[in-house]
C-alpha cells in the first residue's frame, strides 16, 4: 500500500493529479498547537518521520512526545513538541526542507529526487512539465516512501503541483516582456 492517494484531475495542462483528502489520514484532521517562533498552525507529524529526518547527535532528543512540522518559509523551525519546549530547526536536520530554502537545489520529491531546478529547466526548454504526471504514476505504483523520505510526513504532489503552476506563470510573464 502507498502512503499517497492520488484522484484524476484535469488542471491546466490536463495531465495533472492532485493528492485527495483521503491521504491526509486520521493524524492530519486533528489540529496541532502553533509554532512558538512563529505563531503559524503545525500539522501533527509522526515521531518516526522526525527521527528519521534528524542528525544522529540530537536522535536521543526526540524519542518521546507527539510533534509538528512548522510549514512557514521564514521560520527556521521545522519541527516543535506539541505539549513541551523541544524543537528542531532548518540546521537540526540532515536534509533540506524545500518549504524553507530558497536557493537551488530547492527539493520538491523527496522519494523520487526532483528538486525545483529539474522543473524550471524542463518549462523553460518546452513550456511544460512531465515531473507531475511521472510523480503521479510512480505513488500508483505504490513505490512512494513520504512518510520516511519527506521533513512534512505528507505527500508532495500539492507542493509540485502548485510549484509548476508558479514557474510556468512566470515563464509567461517573462515571455510577454519586451
Amino acid at each position: 500500500m502507498n502512503c499517497c492517494a492520488v484522484e484524476e484531475s484535469r488542471g491546466l495542462n490536463n495531465s495533472v493529479l492532485e493528492r485527495s483528502d483521503s491521504s491526509r489520514g486520521a493524524e492530519s484532521q486533528s489540529l496541532s498547537p502553533a509554532c512558538e517562533k512563529c505563531s503559524g498552525q503545525g500539522r501533527p507529524v509522526s515521531r518516526k518521520t522526525v527521527i528519521l529526518m534528524l542528525k544522529p547527535d540530537l536522535l536521543d532528543q526526540a524519542m518521546t512526545g507527539k510533534y509538528s512540522f512548522c510549514s512557514a518559509r521564514d521560520c527556521p523551525v521545522v519541527y516543535f513538541e506539541d505539549q513541551g519546549n523541544r524543537c528542531f530547526t532548518v540546521d537540526d536536520l540532515r536534509t533540506r526542507v524545500g518549504l524553507k530554502v530558497r536557493e537551488d537545489p530547492i527539493p520538491l520529491c523527496y522519494c523520487f529526487g526532483f528538486d525545483e531546478s529539474h522543473m524550471r529547466e524542463e518549462i523553460s526548454q518546452t513550456g511544460e512539465t512531465t515531473i507531475p504526471a511521472t510523480i503521479s504514476r510512480l505513488i500508483r505504483e505504490g513505490l512512494c516512501a513520504c512518510d520516511a523520505r519527506n521533513p512534512s510526513g505528507m505527500c508532495c504532489l500539492g507542493e509540485v503541483n502548485k510549484t509548476a503552476k508558479v514557474l510556468k506563470l512566470q515563464l509567461s510573464e517573462r515571455q510577454r516582456l519586451p
